[in-house]
């Protein structure tokens, strides 16, 4: 498990992969140079069961998706020897492989068998056509997604449009983060945080939202919070941008990142921090933010889901892509999703039906039992969910807030 600053340095790179999805979707289509070296992606045609010899997979982490993962893959290998000889993994930033893939693409050669993404890579590579169709072309070859996902992943599932296939899923914030021993009584609605604030200035801290996720959720999740017009509209959000241009005198500095607010709440620079399930319980767990902190809802929040999707490139051949949708398949069983319940980072995780707690190995459970918080189950099920804006309107909020709130309107 990495440190959480790691984690803060995979929501940075969410935004930037995000602009350049919305900045290719307006002015570029999909790239006519691709060589296609394996099945035509819309047919689902040529793959067989099994692949003719066992393969060796390259997949791409940009979402610190190994984290949660990288038992399932060692599992399957260790299993499948007959499909599998070798899985190669490494990590890169979500804006640098598009264009990595596409480079490859072009050239006919593909280095890449599986990227595994948040909504950054994944909404960049659809604007870029790079990735396959895997459902419908493809479903044969996977689970009936519709029955097996949670109603949250099938929901997250929809964003995909086809293009990848949700591995991992949860319902990430708006949370907030307090230091009971300065906060004996923390705000619980918004215009109790706003008034903190004001009574305790640059104690109440949140990073920019492009490159945060706690800010992220936290900026998407007001509008509900506050009764904006459309939540999904981030130019009918009145009363957000007059809430946060309010607070933004009072607030310290912006960070870049979500890894400087859990340092600043460590070291008791700040009271009040955004955060989400993840980022509360996996800090604290690797013992980056003390034990003790707490967490509460402000009333009327609803959770903003977060999902991490399994893509395949266009032109993979039919060997490399059996083997990949086997691997799918396999990572989307109960028994291996029990394991992305991690140490925290994605609380819960799992994406699939009937995965419980119970069934995640012990290393895990007894950073659940430790860390966790007994008042997340009924949080999860009784808060309304939605999921995340698509990149357009995130694009679109992000800007805003420059605009409106953060660095740029100060």
């Amino acid at each position: 498990m990495t440190e959480p600053l790691s984690l803060g340095t995979s929501v940075r790179r969410y935004a930037c992969a995000l602009a350049a999805a919305a900045l290719v979707a307006a002015g570029c289509g999909a790239p006519d140079t691709v060589k296609k070296t394996g099945p035509d992606p819309t047919t689902g045609t040529a793959v067989p069961d099994k692949p003719s010899r066992p393969q060796t997979l390259h997949v791409v982490d940009v979402a610190g998706n190994l984290q949660l993962t990288q038992g399932i893959l060692d599992n399957f290998q260790k299993e499948h020897p007959e499909i599998v000889s070798k899985i190669v993994t490494t990590k890169a930033t979500a804006p640098e492989v598009p264009s990595k893939i596409k480079a490859e693409q072009a050239a006919g050669h593909l280095d890449i068998d599986l990227v595994l993404t948040g909504a950054d890579a994944l909404a960049a590579g659809i604007a870029q056509g790079l990735w396959m169709k895997l459902t419908p072309a493809y479903d044969s070859k996977l689970p009936v997604l519709k029955d097996v996902y949670t109603e949250d992943a099938a929901k997250m599932q929809e964003l995909a449009q086809g293009y990848g296939v949700a591995v991992t899923e949860y319902p990430a914030g708006p949370l907030i983060m307090y230091n009971p021993t300065t906060v004996p009584t923390p705000p619980t609605t918004a215009a109790e945080l706003l008034a903190y604030a004001k009574a305790h200035p640059k104690k109440v801290e949140y990073a920019q939202p492009r490159n945060s996720g706690p800010a992220r959720t936290m900026l998407m999740g007001l509008p509900y919070i506050l009764g904006d017009k459309d939540p999904r509209n981030p130019e009918t959000w009145d009363r957000t941008w007059a809430y946060l241009a309010e607070m933004a005198p009072y607030n310290p500095p912006y960070p870049g990142g979500t890894g400087q607010t859990m340092k600043d709440i460590a070291n008791g620079t700040v009271d009040i921090i955004a955060s989400t399930t993840g980022w509360d319980i996996n800090p604290r767990a690797l013992g980056t933010v003390p034990a003790e902190m707490k967490v509460s809802q402000l009333k009327g929040s609803h959770w903003i889901m977060d999902a991490h999707y399994a893509v395949v490139p266009k032109g993979i051949d039919k060997d490399k892509l059996s083997a990949v949708l086997s691997l799918i398949r396999y990572a989307l069983r109960p028994k291996q999703q029990a394991i992305t319940f991690d140490t925290g980072y994605f609380y819960p995780g799992p994406a699939v039906k009937g995965v419980t707690i119970d069934m995640a190995p012990a290393d895990s459970q007894d950073v659940i039992k430790k860390f966790g918080r007994p008042e997340y189950d009924d949080l999860i099920k009784n808060s309304p969910k939605e999921t995340l804006l698509p990149a357009d309107a995130q694009v679109k909020a992000f800007d805003l807030w420059d605009q409106k709130v953060g660095p740029v309107a100060k």
